[in-house]
């Protein structure tokens, strides 16, 4: 195939042959350039000077190029990660286990059941009419609209009882259902935050003693506290020392508490309410704890505010 000429074609008539070459000669170099034998340099430029004037040549280029593409992008695709095996996995658990603390089951079930938990204070007036306080205790939220389980002990005699919820808000309370014969009282708040959360509550029909437990609330007026044990046992009957009467069928258990943590939440690890803790066994007058308390369950704590049994 002829090759396309390096040079403009001329309107002058033909010119002898050797003038021919002459002009072909100074027309295939820059200006000024020797020409010399056709040495390794001088075959580049030639190859070079077909490949810059051959389409043929351009096409053919951007076609290897393109193959050369498709090639290295067919071998990322082929070459796929290894497959996760049961290995690797139990690595990235044992690492994760080691390097990151993660919070206990009492601590997990003291945060679900903290935002239902209240502090709960009763006041009465001294002989010269001013405002004293008269107890601190604690209560669980069980209806969102601002309906609290406490013990009766807690609020009994009260002129006034303030509530004080686990954001900070206040709220004054009054008495609307009282069970005596389990220590109990349900309280109504007058003020209810707009997020208040009310606890879960579950049956108490498939505990056993050993089970774990939680219990928060208020001791000495201290708190919230979180105190962590296991459930001793069932049907026990208890008897304050300033007490008329028995209590029976009471959850006994060994999760510390101390006088204002009555009417406070028991909770299972997985921050259910199944009871309400409402008293401590001391042969003593100390009235601290030795390490049996005793909670009404939560059946018989909830029938006290009218809802429904398990």
């Amino acid at each position: 195939m002829r090759k396309p000429a390096l040079y403009s074609r001329s309107d002058r008539g033909a010119a002898a042959p050797e003038q021919q070459r002459a002009d072909a000669g100074r027309l295939a170099f820059p200006a000024g350039a020797q020409r010399r034998g056709r040495g390794p340099l001088s075959r580049w430029r030639a190859a070079l000077a077909r490949w810059a004037v051959s389409p043929r040549a351009m096409w053919s280029a951007m076609l290897l190029l393109l193959v050369l593409l498709a090639l290295s992008t067919w071998q990322l695709r082929v070459v796929s990660p290894r497959a996760l095996t049961q290995k690797d996995i139990d690595a990235a658990v044992l690492r994760t286990l080691t390097t990151q603390s993660l919070p206990s089951p009492a601590a997990r079930a003291a945060e679900m059941v903290r935002p239902s938990v209240v502090r709960v204070e009763s006041f009465v007036r001294d002989d010269k009419g001013e405002e004293v306080e008269h107890g601190v205790g604690t209560g669980v939220v069980i209806v969102d609209q601002g309906v609290i389980l406490t013990n009766l002990h807690v609020v009994q005699g009260a002129q006034r009882v303030r509530l004080v919820f686990a954001d900070g808000a206040e709220s004054g309370a009054v008495v609307t259902g009282v069970q005596a014969h389990n220590d109990l009282a349900v309280l109504q708040a007058q003020t209810v935050p707009d997020d208040l959360q009310a606890a879960t509550m579950r049956s108490t029909g498939d505990l056993l003693p050993g089970d774990q437990v939680v219990a928060v609330g208020f001791p000495f007026g201290i708190g919230p506290s979180v105190s962590a044990g296991v459930i001793s046992g069932f049907g026990r009957s208890f008897r304050a020392p300033e007490g008329e009467q028995d209590i029976e069928n009471l959850i006994q258990f060994d999760a510390a508490a101390n006088p204002g943590n009555s009417g406070g939440p028991l909770v299972t690890m997985d921050g259910e309410v199944v009871g309400i803790v409402t008293g401590i066994l001391n042969p003593s007058r100390a009235r601290t704890f030795v390490g049996i308390g005793f909670a009404v369950p939560i059946e018989s704590a909830a029938s006290a505010a009218g809802l429904p049994p398990f």
